[in-house]
């Protein structure tokens, strides 16, 4: 079967709450392990067909976001999914509660255990009503996005089809893009603004009606987030913000001797080359041709992996009117089928997101045979496989950009330095916009020009009032739909750029050690999976400035004005 035959069905409301509450009764009444263990085997597969249906949904609908069945039927799921999630909740209980508990734990691990516990703690039906509020509020942000339409130069495009034009090698392009994009934002900044506020409120709401002091706790816990805490992540920030933020500063003056630009402004920032940034030399289908070569020379694992995603039609990667934008990849239990999202726009980002989502693809076709607990580990160690596999594909990186390999390479590994100082901004933000939940929009806005300021110094705006007013954030859509997130995508990023050192000196001992840690799934934490396959723990100080040593040396070594 194929994707476009995968069935979606509607799940009954109804038939789901009775299923769940025979199998919480069963479990609470098995007489013996093996009855308990068969009652879970059960509540798993109800689970990955009730997951499977959700997912379709959800794809579907941000494929064509004007399609009006599946416009209506994720309206209806995320109204009845808090509501579903009162009886798994229920389910985590009796596991917690099992009278056979101590042999469950060694039949299926401690962490299942330790995030049910998390699991009851951040849910109760009283919270119902602000959980479905939520997913309304982040539907009508995507929604919102997905509807832009910007005229420019005589055409219209939607935003990710802007995206070309930011690093235009002609500056005046550069600059009246990023002034078209945004006036489409300030235009409605007030539905941003109502939207995020909204947003906040609620989360809050919940927080305090769960107990907790603010929404921070909450979402940590939501995260399964059991080895560290805020106070190890501003240990992390600090560390970034010492170490890290210096070197892109040289990176951004490097790029500005480069391009010839002594004043850059912040639509400068994107153009790496003075005669154009690399780009792939094909179109999505000739790159999806040169990923499967890149796949089958690779590994055997990801040659029949990547075979699986193309013969089932598993990659949807074309920009157009009306989808969604971003890229992600999701997961299909019933049909053992990673799917995976992306809006191609003719830049390297279309080789980027092709391998970063290949990685995520990758780690759960890898782990798809455990139980669905443990299938995805939890983010920041789900964004390890996707980043490092960006880095894996090195050495096949000249099948797509030919003659513009040394720019690319260059591009992409400086490029990966300059983004963590962004991705603890974002993370610092949150933080600060959910302890004083009363700021305005507009304090909002100001507290994000000011972190700006703080990480990332070189983003000087050239008469841009609504983005010098820090109205940048409406365009990370983590901040609205997966808040706390995006710090995931940086420490990842630092065990992604180790990742990149060991493959430089060995491939085969750095694939060895991923392909390990892609098949460990979930079944352990994200300091435990570090540990299992010995890689540096980033919230230790001293740990960014060791693994920079390398990316140092390498970076110094090239003579970048001649790429």
């Amino acid at each position: 079967m194929k994707f476009n035959d995968f069935k979606y069905e509607r799940p009954k409301i109804g038939l789901v709450k009775n299923e769940l509450i025979k199998l919480v009764d069963n479990l609470n009444n098995a007489n013996s392990l093996d009855e308990a263990l068969s009652i879970i085997k059960k509540y798993h597969k109800y689970e990955d067909n009730f997951s499977s249906n959700v997912q379709l949904a959800y794809i579907r609908h941000s494929l064509d976001t004007n399609d009006k069945f599946y416009n209506e039927e994720k309206d209806y799921l995320n109204k009845v999914l808090p509501e579903i999630q009162e009886y798994s909740v229920l389910f985590q209980k009796a596991l917690l509660d099992s009278k056979f508990k101590d042999e469950l734990e060694k039949e299926l691990g401690i962490l299942i255990f330790t995030q049910a516990k998390l699991i009851h703690k951040t849910f109760d039906p009283k919270i119902i009503p602000e959980l479905q509020r939520e997913n309304e509020l982040s539907n009508e942000y995507s929604k919102l996005l997905a509807s832009a339409l910007i005229e420019f130069e005589g055409k219209t495009y939607n935003l990710s089809e802007m995206r070309p034009f930011s690093s235009n090698i002609n500056r005046d392009i550069r600059k009246k893009a990023s002034q078209a994009v945004s006036a489409w934002f300030n235009i409605n900044i007030d539905k941003f603004d109502r939207i995020y506020d909204d947003l906040v409120k609620v989360r809050h709401e919940m927080a305090l009606k769960l107990g907790y002091p603010s929404y921070v706790e909450l979402a940590y816990d939501n995260l399964m987030r059991t080895d560290y805490n805020k106070d190890d992540v501003k240990t992390y920030r600090d560390q970034v913000y010492e170490e890290i933020v210096p070197l892109v500063k040289e990176l951004v003056k490097r790029k500005g001797e480069r391009i010839k630009i002594k004043d850059l402004k912040s639509y400068d920032l994107t153009l790496s080359f003075l005669n154009g940034n690399p780009s792939p030399k094909g179109n999505k289908d000739w790159q999806v041709e040169k990923a499967l070569e890149m796949y089958q020379e690779m590994s055997e694992e990801t040659y029949q992996f990547f075979q699986y995603m193309v013969d089932k039609d598993l990659l949807n990667l074309d920009s157009k009117k009306g989808k969604e934008g971003g890229g992600y990849c999701t997961y299909i239990p019933s049909y053992e089928a990673p799917f995976i999202f992306a809006n191609f726009n003719g830049t390297s980002g279309d080789v980027d997101v092709l391998t970063h989502e290949a990685g995520h693809a990758f780690q759960v076709y890898s782990s798809r045979h455990l139980i669905p607990e443990y299938r995805w580990p939890t983010m920041e160690s789900a964004e390890i496989h996707s980043m490092s596999m960006e880095f894996l594909a090195w050495p096949w990186i000249d099948k797509f950009f030919k003659e513009d390999t040394n720019k690319y390479k260059f591009d992409h590994l400086s490029g990966a330095i300059e983004f963590l100082p962004y991705g603890v901004l974002v993370d610092e933000f949150q933080h600060e916009v959910y302890e004083n939940p009363k700021l305005s929009p507009k304090e909002r806005r100001a507290l994000w020009r000011n972190l700006e300021k703080k990480y990332l110094p070189q983003k000087i705006y050239d008469n841009d009032k609504f983005l010098e007013e820090g109205g940048f954030f409406f365009r990370q859509s983590h901040i609205f739909t997966s808040p706390f997130y995006y710090i995931d995508y940086t420490l990842a990023q630092v065990v992604a750029l180790e990742f990149w050192s060991l493959s430089q000196e060995d491939f085969k001992k750095a694939w060895d050690k991923y392909y390990k840690l892609c098949t460990l799934g979930g079944s352990k934490t994200f300091l435990g999976l570090l540990e299992e396959v010995n890689l540096k723990n980033p919230f230790k100080k001293g740990t960014i400035k060791e693994v920079m040593k390398p990316i140092n040396k390498y970076l110094n070594s090239i003579n970048d004005k001649e790429l």
